[in-house]
């Protein structure tokens, strides 16, 4: 278990000295500029509410139902579980170590450094996957026609963002606050049309559900929940961390929660979300208001845009973490002197990401992001049950069932995201074994 000095350490980090723990390697050339603590309680809940409420509320029920069948809303209860015994953890957790980084941090503190660079390995590869899938599907709802325009637009709408975060985290705030709004209102007119509107069947029977099924859309679930991480990656640039990501990360995770059941429980009024790529458009067809159908592509390009710009501030932070204690090259820890955001670091995600939008499709990406993140959060959970009574807010209990939960739901994915993301994780461990000096007699490395 940590030491008290290490536990002051990680608060001195919050001036930004880096720690250079990385075996044999020295800390980063004098002190580097801090990111600027400017967010309350309502800036970080916007931002971890359009992380979740994003393309995830138009996108995921299909592959979900595709799984599941008539256990849709199970896999949901499931999920939803999973996300909040995640955000209890980590709110724990980022209430005493309120910096850049979140389990990459967690992990590095709490169980050793190998532990933390995994977390944020995980992190950046799910998270970077699901940056292209959001710039994807932005660009599939806003201009329907030829796969190379909307390719273009998505490599447009990463390279917009990526300048609004580069301009400072109180114009991500601001304009993720104007996205979300939109999109609720979009999901509020989709509500009232399915729930006034007359149903077309009943509620399906469970019969002939499998529980492998529920297990795996569950999984797949649990990418739109996954938002959260951004409120306690972006800690060093909260106002009052202790008090205030706990409280943002629940009232958010609460809201999403609701917010998903609401929905999924309207579409089974309707139709069956396994038969459409599109099921809220679909949906609000069936009950004759063919004339929203138009909002409704609106709203999902607008959510997938705000998914996008809270996703690029989030894995931005956690480079800039991992780059202090050289887990990524030392250039990506360079912090702007005027806008005081890690701008290398967000540089190099939209040039990533904009491959990948230029390079991939959408199958099996909801499936690789809930792996790396799902193992992310296993991690977070672990580094939580370790913490003394005078830093636990839940029972350890909440972080087995948390740390089972994640597992679980990991290994029920479709197995092909599994085994890429499992393979890019390995050969991240591998390289950093393969970098990392030997010791010498009498010398141990910190594990």
């Amino acid at each position: 278990m940590p030491s008290g000095r290490s536990l002051r350490r990680w608060r001195r980090a919050t001036d930004v000295t880096p720690t250079g723990s990385h075996p044999g390697q020295a800390p980063l050339p004098g002190p580097q500029p801090a990111l600027a603590r400017r967010l309350g309680v309502a800036d970080a809940v916007v931002i971890g509410l359009g992380s979740m409420v994003g393309a995830g509320v138009f996108a995921v029920w299909t592959p979900a139902a595709q799984a599941a069948g008539a256990g849709l809303l199970i896999g949901l209860v499931i999920a939803a579980v999973v996300a909040y015994c995640n955000a209890a953890s980590s709110a724990q957790l980022a209430a005493v170590y309120p910096v850049s980084g979140g389990t990459y941090v967690y992990g590095r503190e709490r169980l050793g450094e190998w532990w933390g660079f995994a977390a944020g390995w995980c992190f950046v590869i799910g998270k970077t996957a699901s940056c292209a899938a959001m710039a994807l599907t932005f660009a599939t709802y806003a201009v329907p026609g030829a796969e190379w325009l909307q390719r273009l637009i998505a490599l447009l709408a990463v390279a917009g963002l990526a300048a609004v975060n580069y301009r400072g985290v109180t114009r991500t705030a601001r304009l993720t606050r104007i996205l979300v709004t939109c999109t609720l209102v979009v999901l509020a007119l989709v509500l009232v049309l399915l729930f006034t509107g007359e149903p077309h069947r009943e509620l399906p029977a469970l019969t002939g559900t499998s529980p492998y099924g529920v297990l795996q859309a569950a999984g797949l679930l649990f990418f739109a929940f996954a938002g959260y991480a951004r409120i306690a990656t972006m800690g060093e640039e909260v106002r009052d961390p202790a008090k205030t990501i706990p409280r943002a990360i629940s009232i958010a995770v609460i809201l999403a929660i609701g917010i998903y059941f609401v929905v999924g429980l309207a579409l089974l009024r309707v139709l069956d979300p396994a038969t459409t790529a599109a099921p809220l458009a679909a949906a609000v067809d069936a009950v004759g208001a063919a004339w929203a159908v138009p909002v409704v592509r609106i709203g999902a390009a607008l959510a997938s845009l705000g998914a996008l710009l809270a996703l690029i501030a989030g894995i931005g932070r956690t480079s800039l973490a991992m780059a202090r204690n050289h887990d990524l090259p030392a250039w990506l820890a360079a912090v702007h002197p005027r806008y005081q955001v890690p701008h290398h670091a967000e540089i190099a995600l939209a040039v990533v990401v904009g491959i990948l939008v230029l390079t991939t499709d959408l199958r099996g990406v909801i499936g690789f992001s809930s792996f790396g993140v799902l193992l992310y959060y296993a991690i977070a959970h672990a580094s939580a049950f370790t913490q003394p009574a005078d830093q636990r807010r839940w029972p350890r209990a909440v972080n087995v069932i948390g740390l089972v939960g994640c597992v679980v739901l990991a290994v029920t994915l479709p197995w092909t995201s599994a085994v890429v993301a499992a393979a890019l994780l390995g050969l991240a461990l591998l390289v950093r074994r393969l970098r990392a000096p030997r010791t010498g007699p009498g010398e141990s490395a910190r594990s």
